[in-house]
């Protein structure tokens, strides 16, 4: 996911209170599911030890279905502090194991684990005269525009005689250059947008026109559906299928290539070359030192939930308190590795990648592409 929707909770002290809840509840009785869930959840936190008032605003929050939300197979994740939820995210489906916890930082690496890589996708719906643009991602979809070509003259004729013919020449220029005018407004859409990835629909001829004036680079990470097309219904349940499938090869794509970058880099037996790391004790000094380009995270590693300890500012922690106080932090507190590495990553403009396969992830669960190396000594 991109780490920077997590800014609010990195910016505020804490301690914070992180909740993923469970948030499908039957229309006939949602209310009182409701309360009781969010009474369950606010008891739990004053037995961890939570203030009243933090309590209080993740109670009210619990109670107030998140504007947006679907029917059904939906959670939620919320970060509150010092009295205030300071985030509330509708999570893709239900939380696979909802809890709620009370430390120092918040618990980020299952929000990272229900969203994944999530990519970006430009959908453009198509037709001879003009194009729909959506964004589609795991925070659901929006408006990116449109783009509107000539509409005269747009239709063929089958007759033979003169005038036809030249009517017909008028027609394929019109599709030529309509076609021009939306690929044009699609490139600037994908860049303005943020997207990874585009999908066409629409009649097979006007997609194959609109690709092939599309720019090389953007080509190469366009698909093509035979499904849906422009006007109201558009995103059927088989170009929303589409989507998906689409957008889970882009990110099995980007983690493959996250995990080459860093096999590449590993020294023999499993030691680390200077372009990557791995261990609790390296992965530390990387953040504190701003290092960390993209950090691998497999969520069922052992080191995933080792004990580090944190300072007051994101790149302050070490993995023993001592260390911290001799570097002037007064009050070092524990935190789990994973989640002093994310918020690190967080503040410092990083990636973040979840590998869900143990078998590929670098040992213990946790390791890093750095931005540079340390200068060697001759």
């Amino acid at each position: 996911m991109r780490l920077s929707l997590l800014r609010p909770v990195i910016d505020r002290p804490g301690p914070w209170i992180s909740v993923y809840a469970d948030a499908s509840y039957r229309a006939e009785d949602a209310a009182g599911q409701q309360e009781l869930s969010a009474k369950a959840v606010t008891d739990r936190l004053f037995e961890l030890g939570a203030d009243e008032a933090t309590c209080g605003a993740v109670h009210e929050a619990l109670v107030t279905p998140a504007r947006g939300e679907s029917a059904a197979n939906r959670g939620r994740a919320l970060f509150a502090a010092n009295g205030e939820v300071v985030l509330d995210q509708r999570l893709p489906g239900r939380p696979t194991g909802p809890f709620a916890t009370w430390s120092h930082l918040p618990r980020l690496t299952p929000l990272l684990e229900a969203f994944g890589d999530d990519p970006v996708c430009l959908v453009v719906h198509v037709d001879r005269t003009g194009a729909d643009f959506v964004v589609r991602d795991d925070h659901g979809n929006r408006d990116a525009g449109h783009a509107a070509g000539g509409d005269r003259p747009v239709r063929r004729t089958s007759t033979a005689d003169w005038s036809e013919r030249r009517f017909r020449t008028k027609t394929e220029n019109t599709w030529e250059r309509n076609a021009g005018e939306i690929a044009a407004a699609a490139g600037a859409a994908f860049e303005s947008c943020g997207a990874e990835i585009m999908l066409l629909t629409g009649d097979a001829g006007e997609r194959r026109a609109v690709f092939g004036k599309l720019p090389e680079p953007l080509r190469a990470v366009t698909y093509e559906t035979d499904h849906g097309g422009r006007g109201p219904g558009a995103e059927s349940e088989r170009v929303v299928r589409d989507i998906a499938q689409v957008r889970a090869a882009r990110e099995q794509e980007h983690v493959e290539e996250v995990l080459g970058r860093f096999k590449a880099g590993a020294g023999p037996e499993g030691s680390a070359a200077p372009n990557v790391v791995a261990g609790v004790a390296s992965l530390v000094d990387a953040a504190r030192e701003h290092r960390i380009d993209t950090l691998l995270i497999s969520p069922d590693g052992a080191d995933v939930g080792r004990e580090v300890w944190v300072g007051s500012r994101a790149d302050q922690l070490a993995v023993h308190g001592s260390e911290l106080r001799r570097l002037g932090e007064v009050h070092p507190a524990p935190a789990r590795a994973d989640d002093a590495l994310v918020c690190s990553a967080v503040a410092n403009g990083a990636e973040a990648v979840v590998v869900h396969d143990a078998t590929q992830a670098p040992a213990g669960g946790l390791g890093a592409l750095l931005r540079w190396t340390e200068p060697t000594q001759g």
